[in-house]
């Protein structure tokens, strides 16, 4: 009993030196707003004064890289995400993982372009994921636009619609994967952030005004709509019967990025304005069943077929991109002018 007593004793010894220790470790890591802070402190030793505080961040998704002909060539300054302290190497087709600093429209407004992403599907953790939405914050940056290629839930989407968010479903974050897990960073923002405001009004208006010039000078049958995005982790395309249920939720659009730097940059103070180009219909129909009698005697090239109508693919993708990349040129070079 005593030899029992006494390896209880060392076991609850152990443990609590072993939670100390973990708590001093945690202390001693630098915050993400020191990391953050850290690299724009680099940024700015190569940045020329007036590109030194952007007041615009954009972030460019799949296939939307384009939006980058939109900085003003002069003086344009850019790093590879892998020269830049935090970030990490873009690794998907149609992301060129870059930072661009510059100006933009008839009223040189400063800005930073994001082109491509950090993914979670991709193995970084929500910290890393978010980590350039807190250095945009540092920078000073007052508004967020993203954008992002996302399938189409809603029946009323055509691949090549523009969609306009005004609220989210964040699937990942409601099972744990919150960008906001852990210890509150008090720099950026409060312990319990809000989200029913994420998306601003006043932003979504002027999309809509901008939109509207936009197809009075030049037509086109491109529609933009105002919807709901679902967050998933991915990398897979969603299955049928996921695609029906996220429907069910409310969803219009699913993708598999931009709800993480949302949450951020809210729960840092910036204004959002979010923009999904649908690139291609989500499948809602339900899986043929081996029984159905119309599919008796085809071959099994021709069961792939049916199978396989509909399903999505990253070059899909990242055609629909480069076909809309005009109409959303124009479209937020309108909306960065008028900021």
């Amino acid at each position: 009993m005593e030899l029992l007593n006494h390896a209880a004793h060392l076991y609850h010894s152990f443990s609590h030196l072993s939670h100390s220790l973990s708590e001093a470790h945690d202390e001693m890591l630098p915050t993400a707003f020191h990391r953050a802070t850290e690299t724009v402190t680099h940024l700015r030793r190569k940045l020329p004064q007036h590109l030194a505080t952007p007041r615009v961040a954009i972030v460019c998704g799949s296939g939307l890289g384009g939006l980058v002909d939109l900085v003003d060539a002069e003086g344009r300054e850019e790093w590879k995400y892998e020269d830049v302290p935090g970030f990490p190497k873009s690794t998907v087709v149609g992301h060129a993982g870059k930072l661009v600093f510059g100006t933009m429209s008839e009223t040189k407004i400063p800005v930073v372009l994001l082109v491509g992403r950090a993914h979670f599907y991709e193995g970084h953790s929500m910290d890393t994921v978010t980590f350039a939405t807190r250095v945009c914050k540092v920078l000073g940056v007052e508004t967020m636009l993203l954008t992002n290629a996302a399938g189409g839930l809603n029946s009323a989407y055509e691949v090549g619609d523009i969609v306009c968010l005004n609220d989210h479903l964040n699937l990942a974050g409601l099972v744990g994967f919150h960008p906001l897990r852990g210890q509150n960073e008090e720099d950026f923002g409060v312990r319990f952030p809000p989200l029913s405001d994420a998306y601003d009004l006043s932003l979504r208006q002027l999309a809509y005004t901008s939109w509207q010039q936009l197809r009075t000078q030049q037509p086109s049958n491109r529609k933009m709509h105002e919807g709901v995005y679902a967050f998933v982790a991915g990398p897979t395309y969603e299955t049928r019967a996921e695609c029906r249920m996220l429907s069910n939720l409310g969803a219009d659009v699913v993708g598999m990025s931009t709800v993480p730097e949302i949450i951020v940059a809210r729960h840092s103070g910036m204004r959002v304005l979010a923009f999904s180009l649908v690139t291609n219909k989500a499948v809602l129909d339900s899986v043929p069943k081996g029984d159905d009698p119309s599919l008796q005697g085809l071959s099994r090239e021709q069961l792939a077929e049916r199978l396989s109508r509909g399903v999505a693919n990253h070059e899909e993708v990242l055609e629909a991109g480069k076909q809309a990349a005009i109409d959303m040129q124009g479209l937020v070079l309108r909306i960065v002018g008028q900021l």
